[in-house]
């Protein structure tokens, strides 16, 4: 995760070639000194476009991720917290959305905006705030029937003191587990709809337009495919790998 993160501070800079610079000689030359991971088609060099492609899938995922988490905090702690019929209604929403695939509520919402970065950051944010809403409103109903909560309403503390010093904190721990597993989904969905054609456009170096571009030369020239399809594996990987101890220590309790 660290090494994916400076790659998105630094790639520009360590990159040997621009990203969309086309070497015609070099096409589809095999990984050596000249090209780390070897030239596509087009005789762009693989590495500068995974290295490249980092800050385009972790800004654009993270961004989202973001933007997603805090909306959803917000409603599951609004909503979870008052109840209601509107409570009710919202939510009910909320499942109808959910009872779609994320992939293909993104490719209904892509269809009716069309692709562009901003509405990925849309897609990412209409597909995972439900989500987050629900996992925050899940500990809110617990918790604001404790001790400490009915304490704070008699002492006439505000609503939004309530939410903010005594619920809020119980909600953390899940919610950073939470926002670690969406920042993966998210990952893995603007490498999807990248592939799918209808995420990032050419020339950009998304590693899931890179995988779709390759995969016609898969047998003369496999690495120009399989490189940005491994840097989204190990992204990926890596990021539910940081959920998961997230999640050993702040919901198990475990070192």
């Amino acid at each position: 995760m660290l090494g994916f993160l400076a790659l998105a501070v630094i790639g520009p800079l360590v990159a040997p070639y621009p990203a969309t610079a086309q070497i015609y000689p070099d096409a589809r030359q095999p990984p050596s000194p000249a090209h780390w991971f070897g030239a596509d088609r087009l005789g762009r060099d693989v590495f500068s476009r995974v290295v490249v492609g980092t800050r385009d899938v972790l800004g654009l995922a993270g961004i989202g991720t973001v933007i997603a988490v805090t909306l959803g905090t917000l409603i599951g702690l609004v909503s979870g917290y008052r109840g209601g019929l509107l409570d009710e209604a919202l939510f009910r929403a909320f499942d109808g959305l959910l009872a779609m695939p994320a992939l293909l509520l993104a490719l209904l919402l892509l269809g009716v905006v069309g692709p562009s970065r901003w509405t990925i950051l849309i897609v990412i944010v209409v597909v995972y705030t439900p989500i987050v809403a629900r996992v925050v409103r899940s500990v809110v109903l617990g918790a604001k029937v404790r001790g400490y909560v009915d304490a704070a309403r008699l002492q006439g503390e505000s609503t939004a003191y309530i939410l903010a010093g005594e619920i809020l904190p119980a909600v953390l721990p899940a919610l950073a587990v939470e926002a670690a597993l969406r920042f993966a989904y998210a990952i893995f969905l603007v490498s999807s709809l990248g592939f799918l054609g209808v995420g990032v456009q050419p020339p950009s170096p998304d590693w899931g337009l890179m995988v779709s571009e390759a995969r016609n030369d898969a047998a003369i020239a496999p690495w120009a495919m399989f490189f940005p399809a491994a840097a989204i594996a190990v992204l990926v990987i890596g990021v539910n790998l940081v959920a998961d101890g997230l999640k050993h220590v702040l919901l198990e309790g475990e070192p």
